[in-house]
């Protein structure tokens, strides 16, 4: 018979929506690794974790009443310590094994291991397991100990002496194994098998717990409560389907508003609301934006996706008529939409060219100056990456002189996450190039997660040029990221150089054009538009390694990091990297591939050895050894074939044709003595092997592929 479950439930005050969903995992995750840890449990019961915003909860299947007694091997000391010269116990022995609850009658039964001076006398007897009430109190205290709450609160319990922490003041803790309440207490509370349900829909109340396979269920019955956190937010997906289908629409797609409103609810209702259609002559982002953020709806799209004027409210409460809950929502949205009418209106009034002189009052950081000062480093990048990519330079330049004007507007001063794509919205109302609304609208958006196809050159250069002279001057001035922290998200905006550059490159190769726009140029030409003296001297050096090393862990989860490192250890062009990468993984699935990396790696290991210079080419007519002769023909064939295949950027068929080398740098090595005593001779095989690493590592440093 398999043992009972259990169940533990912290009743609090309402928990802080966005933390909530974590909080449950955090706390069901640590009490069943505890209760695993002192043999409670099993590694693989089942764990069920439960949260809403009033409750903490966790089911663990299989848990037992009291642990199972262990053996415990002491290691007491040397047995020439331990015992004397006739073999009875030393004063040093009877001592510690005082201290193990033990006395002068257990010397016998001490097991010697070792021999000679490292002979030890082990003491061998059996734990009893921990009692379940112990146990869940040590669990419980850890589990609380662990939860990832930002800030505590502190507050007194009822005798009104005591002062706890916590997350949220707690009024209840349940602790049932199978129907049996577990004798434990936390924060000045004793555990029992009640516990409340919904604060205005419950039918019982209190609701006294049968057992510990009972509560999802009773909750759900009888206390009108969705208790898990993932059941709760399905429910609410389900209504939120169910109620927009009849209208022909979809709810907008959000997992942190789901997740933060399934946080904010413990019987999810789904209403539809309606607003004015004037309203929507407003930019529809703001107005998705205001009934997210404000008011926690979902707003409705049509089949094309764009917003309508309905709207779905999760309410907590299910009455039998809902028009007062609906019609309070809508009163409530209604001066939000207004208010993002009224700044749409008024900002319209000025144009972004008018705005982009008060950006010298804007701080951009005090040892970089204003932000105006900023949008002049911003537009000398753009235009220089506009000739290089071969985009307008004007319109480049035109696109980041008013890229930040957004900023002084007043639905981004209300908004901040709506900047750029309000400053695209502007710009069209002014009359500006179709190419520079677009690059000002992009300019803060995630960047695509492929390097997809480059439509809009002016909206890359602005991406570039805006990301670049962020990296250049916040590592300038020495805020590097650092660990998990990463306050002016550098990590990401070299990713978005990456992303750009792949862009480009597949771009140029589309329309067999070169791609003249190269990492270092860029990063030297970023840091020049800085006044003297203000960036440190090391800038371009680390820069580029940063945006290197962020390329490789980018790829390096979908490629591998063996191919990864290998097409990165010589720093390619940005833009050739996944390319390169491809045929490495490809190459390393060739039946030669693991021979050939492992003569790579030896041919490296001993050019690093040689002394002097090491010639270019070797001289046939110098060659003892027919193998050093074959390897010589071989190179001189496959050679040109693979550096054509490299010129034409087929890095594939370039690998593919080292393939023919496997044989004879096999025999190479099984009948030539590299550091042969003859000078001349070593020399010219040293120079053999100089151009066998030149040819074999054009496209990637292969040795990184040897085991």
């Amino acid at each position: 018979m398999s043992p009972p479950n259990l169940l533990v439930e912290l009743f609090v005050e309402e928990l802080p929506p966005k933390a909530l969903k974590k909080l449950g995992e955090a706390f069901a995750a640590a009490l069943a690794e505890s209760l695993v840890a002192q043999g409670l449990a099993d590694e693989a019961a089942a764990v069920t974790n439960f949260a809403s915003p009033r409750r903490l909860g966790a089911h663990i299947a299989g848990v037992l009443a009291r642990a199972a007694d262990k053996p415990v091997s002491t290691k007491l000391m040397p047995v020439g310590v331990g015992l004397d010269a006739e073999g009875k116990a030393t004063p040093a022995l009877l001592k510690r094994l005082a201290a193990l609850g033990a006395d002068a009658s257990a010397v016998a039964a001490l097991r010697r291991e070792g021999e000679g001076k490292n002979e030890a006398l082990f003491h061998d007897s059996v734990a009893p397991g921990i009692p379940l009430a112990d146990g869940l109190q040590r669990a419980l205290e850890t589990a609380m100990a662990r939860l990832p709450i930002p800030k505590m609160m502190a507050y007194q319990l009822e005798d009104g002496w005591r002062t706890v922490n916590f997350v949220r003041p707690v009024h209840g803790l349940v602790a049932l194994h199978g129907a049996d309440v577990v004798p434990v207490s936390v924060l000045g509370l004793d555990a029992g098998r009640t516990t409340l349900g919904h604060r205005f829909e419950a039918r019982v109340s209190p609701v006294v717990l049968i057992e510990a396979d009972a509560y999802a269920r009773q909750m759900a019955d009888e206390g009108a409560v969705i208790a898990g956190f993932a059941e709760r937010r399905a429910e609410i997906v389900r209504q939120l389907e169910a109620a927009a289908a009849p209208l022909g629409l979809r709810p907008i797609e959000d997992d942190a508003l789901l997740d933060e409103v399934a946080a904010l609810v413990e019987r999810p209702n789904v209403l539809a609301g309606t607003f004015e259609e004037t309203f929507l002559e407003v930019p529809q982002e703001c107005l998705i934006l205001t009934m997210k953020a404000n008011q926690k709806y979902f707003p409705l799209l049509d089949a094309a996706g764009r917003l309508t004027n309905r709207f779905l409210i999760v309410s907590n409460i299910a009455p039998g008529d809902a028009s007062a809950v609906i019609q309070g929502n809508e009163r409530v949205v209604r001066p939000r939409l207004a208010d993002a009418k009224f700044f749409f209106d008024q900002d319209r009034k000025k144009t972004l060219e008018s705005r982009v002189p008060g950006l010298a009052k804007v701080v951009y950081h005090n040892k970089l100056g204003s932000q105006a000062e900023r949008v002049e480093r911003v537009r000398a990048i753009a235009r220089w990456v506009a000739e290089k990519i071969g985009a307008n330079v004007g319109l480049a330049d035109r696109a980041a002189q008013l890229a930040k004007a957004d900023l002084l507007t007043d639905m981004v001063g209300e908004f901040p996450e709506l900047q750029g794509i309000m400053g695209g919205y502007y710009a069209r109302h002014d009359g500006e190039d179709e190419q520079v609304a677009e690059a000002i609208a992009d300019q803060y958006r995630v960047r695509r997660d492929e390097a997809g196809e480059a439509t809009n050159l002016i909206a890359e250069a602005l991406q570039i040029a805006d990301r670049m002279e962020t990296l250049a001057g916040i590592w300038g001035i020495g805020l590097r990221p650092t660990g998990d922290k990463d306050p002016f998200a550098l990590r990401r905006h070299a990713l978005s150089v990456i992303r750009s550059f792949q862009a480009l490159g597949a771009l140029a190769e589309r329309e067999k054009a070169g791609m003249r726009l190269a990492l270092d140029g860029l990063i030297e030409f970023a840091l020049s538009t800085f006044p003297a003296g203000v960036l440190d001297g090391n800038t371009a050096e680390e820069l580029k390694l940063f945006i290197y090393e962020r390329s490789a862990n980018q790829l390096s989860p979908t490629f591998g990091a063996e191919a990864v490192a290998a097409v990165l250890a010589s720093l390619p062009p940005l833009h050739d990297i996944v390319k390169r990468v491809r045929a490495v993984r490809e190459f390393a699935q060739l039946p030669e591939s693991p021979s050939l990396a492992a003569a790579n790696k030896r041919v490296g290991n001993i050019l690093k050895k040689a002394e002097g210079a090491v010639g270019e080419r070797a001289d046939r007519s110098r060659f003892v050894e027919a193998a050093e002769t074959a390897l010589f023909a071989s190179l001189a064939e496959i050679a040109p074939r693979a550096e054509a295949a490299f010129a034409a950027g087929d890095y594939t068929a370039s690998l593919r044709a080292l393939a023919a080398l496997k044989t004879p740098v096999d025999a190479f090595f099984d009948h030539v003595m590299v550091n042969a005593d003859d000078p001349v001779l070593k020399a010219n095989r040293l120079a053999l092997l100089n151009q066998l690493h030149r040819t074999m590592n054009r496209v990637a440093d292969l040795s990184r592929l040897a085991a």
